[in-house]
C-alpha cells in the first residue's frame, strides 16, 4: 500500500503540522484522530488496514491529519475563548491545507469526512459548517458536546461549532440541500456514553429531512473493534 507522510509549516497554526496519506488514488476521504490523538493513529489502530482493499483497488485515498485537540478543546490551561479560537485555526488548516489538498491530488471536487469519538465531531462538524466541500460523512462514535469544554462560557464561536445547539436552528436552505446531497452514516454500541448525543443528531437531522444510516450495534459498547468493523462497513456502502 501507498504511504506518504507529510510536514510542512501551517500559516493557519503558525507551526508545523504533519499528515499520513494512504494510497494512489480514489475519492479522498480525510480520516480524523481520536481525542488528542495523532496522525498515526488510524494506522496505528487497524483502521487503515480494515479497508486496505479500496485503498489498493484505487477506490479510495485517506488523508490523516494531525489533531490539535491538545491546543484547544482540551488546553485547560487558557481561556474557554481561546479553545475555540485554536479550534477555528485548526479548521482553516483542514480546509486550505488538507482538503484543497486532497482535491488537487485526486482531482475530486468534494472530499469524504471521518472519524471515531471526537474525531467524528471534527467530521461532522466540519460537514455542517461547508457541505459544499464534502460528500460524505462517517462518524462513529461521535461526541458532539462541546459544553464539557468552555465551562459555562458561550459566545458565537462555541455557539457555531457546536452541531447540538446550531442544527436546531438551521433554515438556510442552501446548507440544508447540500447536507442533504451527502451519504451520511453513524455507527455506535448500544452502551456506549455517547448514544444520546448520536439519537440526538439523528434526530435533529431527520427533522430536515435530511436522510442518513444510524446503525446502534446491540450490546456492544465502542471500542477499536467495533470502530474497525463499522469503518469498514460504511466505506463500503459509498461503493456497492
Amino acid at each position: 500500500m501507498k504511504e506518504d507522510y507529510h510536514k510542512w509549516h501551517s500559516y493557519y497554526l503558525n507551526r508545523e503540522f504533519e499528515m499520513l496519506v494512504f494510497g494512489h488514488e480514489g475519492r479522498p476521504l480525510v480520516l480524523f484522530p481520536a481525542s488528542r490523538a495523532r496522525y498515526y493513529q488510524a494506522k496505528d489502530e487497524g483502521l487503515i488496514s480494515a479497508v486496505s482493499h479500496l485503498i489498493e483497488s484505487g477506490k479510495i485515498k485517506i488523508y490523516c491529519p494531525d489533531s490539535v485537540d491538545s491546543e484547544s478543546w482540551y488546553n485547560y490551561s487558557i481561556h474557554p475563548s481561546d479553545r475555540v479560537k485554536n479550534h477555528n485555526g485548526y479548521e482553516c488548516l483542514i480546509i486550505k491545507d488538507v482538503i484543497e489538498f486532497a482535491k488537487h491530488e485526486t482531482g475530486a471536487e468534494k472530499v469524504g469526512v471521518a472519524g471515531c469519538g471526537f474525531g467524528a465531531y471534527h467530521a461532522l462538524n466540519i460537514a455542517l459548517r461547508h457541505p459544499d466541500m464534502i460528500d460524505s460523512i462517517i462518524s462513529l462514535d461521535g461526541s458532539f458536546d462541546i459544553k464539557r469544554f468552555i465551562y459555562g462560557y458561550y459566545d458565537d464561536n462555541c455557539y457555531f461549532n457546536s452541531p447540538l445547539d446550531y442544527l436546531p436552528g438551521l433554515q438556510d436552505e442552501w446548507y440544508i440541500e447540500r447536507i442533504r446531497s451527502m451519504n451520511i452514516n453513524f455507527g455506535i454500541g448500544e452502551y456506549d456514553k455517547h448514544l444520546w448525543e448520536n439519537k440526538r443528531i439523528s434526530g435533529l437531522l431527520a427533522s430536515k429531512n435530511i436522510n442518513h444510516n444510524f446503525e446502534v450495534i446491540e450490546g456492544r459498547e465502542c471500542d477499536w473493534n467495533l470502530w474497525r468493523d463499522l469503518f469498514s462497513r460504511c466505506l463500503e456502502r459509498l461503493f456497492y
